[in-house]
């Protein structure tokens, strides 16, 4: 699709009109419109007939027809289960240019393909992922260079391997990527350095670890020492010791969060994860306190409505409770689904939580 329909907040209403004229296949994510003599909202292929040109209105998206007072058409159905909207296409069909190309494309690129401006793709892109067209090549770089390093004869053909176009980049870079220096990592992680210590949360025996950039895990037990085997099972090639007193700080902030969730946004996190875990951390964090979303909107949220299982699978490998809210991810039904540190726990931390909703509420 070349013809740019929208850009800069504003679409072209002569190439639209044309291709609701000719019904061209091209533009069938590319935006919606709606009849304002019938009240009707539709894809630029649908078969009815096409309406006069001053009753026409054009959206963006579902969303933005049904806030202006149109319903979906039943012959075209622009909302039928699995659609994608129009942003939604573009950015996976974006992610898929990014995943598939040798040499990552420029944000420019990207836009002059989906038929849009790069300011519009910026936007259409972490509005649908949470991260930049950069951050999203950069973790898909940092991906690719974990992978590759454990069997790559050396550090170089690594790195290029992975994308990077000079090694004096990915050394400026590799603390961020691999939270250790490339030999290190090469070495199966071995000199990492992470230290943790016990608390007790409402929720039970807490771990918290970390790293010199930040907390890195989150965890909730039984007993002390399950809790260092799993801390050990996460991190089996790192360097892992009891902190000391000058962590007391650290844990106490973490302690604060999980009795009062707002404060976990103010918390030095060291996330580490794949590209497509990253994405699905990213939009939990943006889940209110107080409200839940099921698996299969946030795969909707990340532009990949089939990964409902993937899904659910990011959120059993979260290692940051509280901090990155799986626990805030519920069944299409609304039922508890599984959580990493037991069912229990997810109820107690939703119905806490949506209780401290209404008392705000309440007062406000």
């Amino acid at each position: 699709m070349n013809t740019v329909f929208y850009a800069d907040g504003r679409f072209d209403e002569d190439a639209c009109w044309t291709a609701i004229i000719q019904r061209d296949r091209g533009a069938a994510e590319a935006f919606l419109f709606g009849v304002l003599t019938t009240g009707i909202f539709c894809r630029p292929i649908c078969p009815s007939r096409r309406p006069k040109r001053e009753n026409l209105r054009l959206f963006v998206d579902a969303g933005e027809a049904r806030k202006a007072g149109f319903r979906p058409c039943k012959r075209c159905k622009p909302e039928e289960a699995g659609e994608l909207s129009a942003g939604t296409k573009i950015v996976r069909d974006a992610c898929r240019r990014i995943d598939e190309a040798e040499d990552f494309p420029k944000v420019e690129d990207l836009a002059v393909a989906a038929g849009i401006s790069a300011a519009h793709m910026n936007r259409l892109f972490h509005k649908v992922t949470g991260l930049s067209p950069k951050a999203y090549m950069a973790g898909l770089k940092a991906g690719r260079i974990r992978d590759a390093l454990p069997d790559a004869s050396s550090v170089t053909e690594a790195l290029y391997e992975a994308g990077y176009g000079s090694s004096s980049r990915f050394y400026e870079e590799a603390d961020d990527v691999l939270g250790m220096s490339p030999r290190d990592y090469k070495a199966g992680g071995k000199g990492a350095i992470i230290h943790y210590a016990f608390g007790q949360s409402w929720l039970g025996l807490t771990l918290v670890a970390a790293t010199e950039r930040g907390i890195c895990a989150i965890l909730f037990g039984d007993s002390e020492d399950g809790l260092r085997s799993e801390l050990a099972g996460i991190f089996h090639h790192a360097e892992i010791g009891l902190a000391g007193e000058d962590f007391s700080r650290r844990l106490a902030d973490v302690l604060a969060a999980i009795e009062q969730p707002e404060l976990s946004r103010h918390l030095p996190l060291d996330i580490r994860g794949t590209v497509f875990q990253r994405r699905i951390w990213t939009a939990l964090r943006d889940i209110p306190i107080g409200t839940t979303a099921s698996y299969k909107e946030i795969a909707e949220r990340v532009g990949e409505p089939k990964a409902v299982r993937a899904v659910a699978r990011a959120c059993a490998a979260n290692k940051l409770a509280v901090a990155v809210p799986c626990h805030r991810v519920v069944r299409s039904d609304g039922s508890i689904s599984g959580y990493r540190w037991g069912a229990e726990r997810k109820q107690k931390l939703l119905a806490r939580e949506a209780g401290r909703r209404d008392t705000k509420r309440a007062k406000s």
